[in-house]
This record gives structure tokens, sequence and C-alpha cells, in this order.
């Protein structure tokens, strides 16, 4: 018996449209990170980016529970001396919802070549519109 591994070349890729309105930040986050890798496929293969494109609508309509939009910062460095910048959550959800979002998602993809070019897949849009109607979308449901 021998085991299925997937080949880069011979993968289906579907198009997925995900509402975020009223969804929790990081339970959006670790199901479009789990789409965007192919874990939701029997023919998932840890080596190959089996995953599918995700289109995120409604991105500004994200929330996160309790106290975490004041408490949680998003932190970032300049690479210059004294360059540490920290945002809290509700100004950053309030400014660049899209950013945030993507962020969210990068973070619990894997690191290094592999993880970027599975990150290529994810479209992140403030509202409710998106331009890739040619690609023919599917409604994807998360669990809540």
């Amino acid at each position: 018996m021998k085991s299925y591994m997937a080949k880069g070349e011979t993968v289906e890729r579907s198009w997925y449209v995900v509402d975020a309105t009223d969804m929790v930040l990081g339970r959006l986050s670790s199901q479009v990170a789990a789409i965007l890798r192919g874990k939701h496929k029997p023919t998932f293969t840890p080596h190959v980016d089996c995953g599918d494109h995700v289109i995120i609508v409604n991105a500004d309509k994200v929330r996160l529970t309790g106290k975490k939009l004041d408490d949680k910062k998003y932190i970032h460095h300049t690479g210059y001396p004294g360059g540490l910048k920290e945002v809290s959550y509700r100004t950053l959800l309030s400014e660049k919802p899209e950013f945030a979002v993507y962020e969210s998602i990068r973070r619990m993809m894997p690191k290094g070549p592999l993880g970027r070019q599975m990150l290529k897949k994810l479209r992140v849009y403030a509202g409710p519109d998106h331009n890739h109607e040619a690609q023919q979308p599917q409604p994807y449901e998360l669990k809540k």
C-alpha cells in the first residue's frame, strides 16, 4: 500500500468567498489559513501548495472578544534604534481593517518560501465588493 503524495502541477484549485461579518478574528484567521494550506482536502500534502484561493469581504466588520480591542497591540519594529511601534487593535481595525485580517492570517501560515507562496492566494477587502467575479468564487461558510 502506498501513500498518496500530491504534485504541485496537478492540484485542482477552487476560489472561495468568505464573509467576515461578525466573525471573531482568530477563528476566521485559523480557518482561512487551513484553506490556504489545503488541509480541508483529502489530498493534503505538507510539502506541496495544495490550497485554494480565498477572498475575504467585509473585513471591517470583523470583531475581537473581551477587552482585546484596547488591550491587544499590533507591534512592529522599523529597523532603526528606538523604532518599536505599537498600535491598539481598535485603531488598526478602524484605519486598516484589511491589514489587520491579512496580518493575522499571515502569522498563522508556515514560515518560509512555501508559506509565502500559499499566502499569495489570499485577497482581503474591507467592503462587500471584490473584483474577482471572473473566477466564479463559491461562498464558503466558516464555523462561528
